[in-house]
């Protein structure tokens, strides 16, 4: 009897905290998704894919999720693609989808995509970048002193100064 008892406690414990749905006056489930961003039309897409494909970079089948992270965490739109150019030749030697550098090479990722949203979000939210300018943020992200004119150097080929 006790066994049972316990045993039934579990499953209605189990039952009690699954999510519920939350419904609408029209009796559907309701959940807000966010549309995707259509880049389709936006230059900047353009300007992006023409730079990666001139190389033959990898990252140009990216060029929508970098502006989606640029949009995202406010960051200038050629600040990624720029350094997945210095770091990697925009994927061409990237090791474990890892674009850019990140933690001196180490960083796994388990996509491109998935490499540039997440360094995105840290050069936005983390403490070490967040709230610095161009040059303080790059000098943070790899302090050789020729590293921020090479990267500013990218953003210009990408697109004139904004």
């Amino acid at each position: 009897m006790r066994k049972l008892f316990s045993h039934g406690l579990v499953v209605f414990a189990g039952m009690v905290s699954l999510p519920v749905a939350v419904t609408t006056g029209t009796g559907g489930a309701h959940t807000q998704k966010v549309p995707a961003p259509d880049y389709r039309q936006d230059p900047r897409l353009q300007s992006l894919r023409t730079f990666f494909e001139k190389f033959g970079c990898p990252a140009w089948e990216y060029a929508h999720v970098f502006l989606e992270a640029a949009d995202d965490y406010n960051l200038d739109w050629r600040l990624l693609p720029s350094l997945s150019w210095v770091e990697s030749t925009g994927g061409k030697s990237a090791h474990n989808n890892n674009l850019f550098g990140w933690n001196s090479g180490r960083a796994n990722f388990s996509s491109p995509a998935a490499s540039i949203h997440t360094v995105g979000f840290r050069l936005a939210y983390s403490s070490a970048y967040k709230d610095k300018g161009l040059d303080e943020l790059l000098k943070t992200y790899n302090p050789n002193a020729e590293y921020a004119a090479r990267v500013k150097s990218v953003m210009r080929r990408i697109a004139p100064t904004e």
